[in-house]
């Protein structure tokens, strides 16, 4: 059975992107945090259930 990657719902409130600062969205099936701001479009992984925040360590979705 697979991993499944579990984020409180307290730390999404709080948490934001490094590079524009806006709200994510949680991607499940690659284990991802999302930014929703549709001109930064970065995603940041999640490694055993921490966000890694880092904007060089994040890929673009644009």
């Amino acid at each position: 059975m697979a991993d499944v990657m579990e984020l409180s719902t307290e730390l999404l409130a709080i948490i934001a992107c490094p590079a524009c600062h806006g709200k994510f969205a949680v991607d499940y099936d690659a284990n991802e945090l999302v930014c929703t701001n549709q001109s930064c479009g970065l995603a940041y992984p999640v490694r055993n259930n921490i966000p890694v925040l880092l904007i060089d360590q994040a890929r673009s979705t644009l």
